[in-house]
């Protein structure tokens, strides 16, 4: 690794999605303000086809993220990142906002979607930034069902009766990998962050119709052979609340995210990682100054991405962070 290039971090412009289940807000919790309604999710940092995060300022102000990989290589995302990925971002970023249940889903693994679709799967983590009093996650199966039992009970709308649910609190982690049965429950704001893939069968969808007033489609015969039937005794993924510092939430073959909470300053030491890193800044306020003396100041809301090619960090302020590399 190169860590002669000065690049100083990138912020990109967010991809503000309307969707039937939206909420308002997302846009006051990133301080804008805009007259788009009904926002579910805010992509902060995407490599997916079409929608391509966009550098939001400085020298490179207008390049697409693939742009910007294709330009710095591997002092951006990190050269063994970049001999794995080539110029498509390994991870998707977002924050999900709530107003109503989202339809019960599953995601395929790499195996099967490089199969059906040509693409990555989609392992995800669910970090909940904040929720309504009485909201709900519903992840994994609580009861063991056959594939021949799914069948009948999305049929007969009884399979929600096969799906744990999980009460949610400012502060809970749910892991997804690939295979498992989840839906995002009314009243949740909470950070995603995934694999680069878009690909999501629907399972069920409370037998709402979309604007057209026309059922949404489910993916009934692609999710049966998807989904990991197997019944786990716990969904809630457990870690050390410490009251500041930095602690690991979930270390996987797709990513690996800590939250960083920081009362005054701390220190964040990339010299040994041969990735990017993403900072999500979830509450409060910072200031970022890296080894190149650049600074970056970030607010509630805001993501950046850190160059690999960055060997420090030195945050000062108070706020709660996620970080995410490779």
């Amino acid at each position: 690794m190169d860590r002669t290039t000065n690049i100083k971090p990138f912020k990109f412009v967010p991809y503000l999605k309307s969707v039937l289940w939206g909420g308002e807000r997302i846009a006051p919790y990133k301080g804008i303000v805009t007259d788009q309604h009904e926002i579910g999710e805010s992509w902060e940092v995407s490599g997916v086809t079409g929608h391509e995060s966009v550098v939001a300022e400085g020298d490179d102000r207008g390049l697409t993220l693939p742009q910007l990989i294709d330009k710095y290589r591997g002092a951006l995302v990190g050269d063994a990142v970049y001999e794995k990925f080539g110029t498509t971002f390994p991870l998707l970023v977002k924050l999900i906002d709530a107003k109503r249940d989202l339809s019960l889903q599953v995601h395929p693994n790499d195996e099967l979607a490089r199969k059906r679709h040509d693409s990555f799967g989609k392992t995800e983590m669910w970090y909940i930034i904040d929720a309504d009093e009485g909201a709900s996650i519903y992840a994994g199966l609580s009861q063991s069902i056959t594939p021949a039992d799914y069948e009948r009970m999305v049929a007969d709308n009884t399979i929600m009766d096969a799906v744990a649910r999980h009460e949610s609190n400012a502060g809970d982690l749910f892991f997804l990998p690939a295979g498992r049965i989840h839906a995002i429950g009314a009243g949740n704001l909470l950070a995603e962050i995934q694999q680069t893939s878009d690909i999501t069968y629907r399972v069920y969808d409370f037998g709402r119709l979309d604007a057209n007033g026309q059922p949404r489609q489910l993916h009934t015969e692609l999710a049966k052979d998807a989904i990991d039937y197997t019944v786990y005794d716990n969904y809630k993924s457990d870690y050390k609340r410490m009251a500041e510092g930095e602690v690991e939430l979930v270390k996987c073959q797709y990513f690996d995210v800590r939250k960083v909470v920081v009362t005054c300053a701390c220190d964040i030491d990339s010299s040994q990682c041969d990735s990017f890193r993403i900072i999500m800044c979830l509450d409060g306020a910072v200031e970022i100054v890296d080894n190149f003396s650049n600074v970056t100041e970030m607010h509630r809301g805001e993501t950046i991405l850190v160059p690999a090619a960055t060997s420090s960090l030195r945050i000062t302020g108070e706020a709660t962070l996620l970080t995410a590399t490779l």
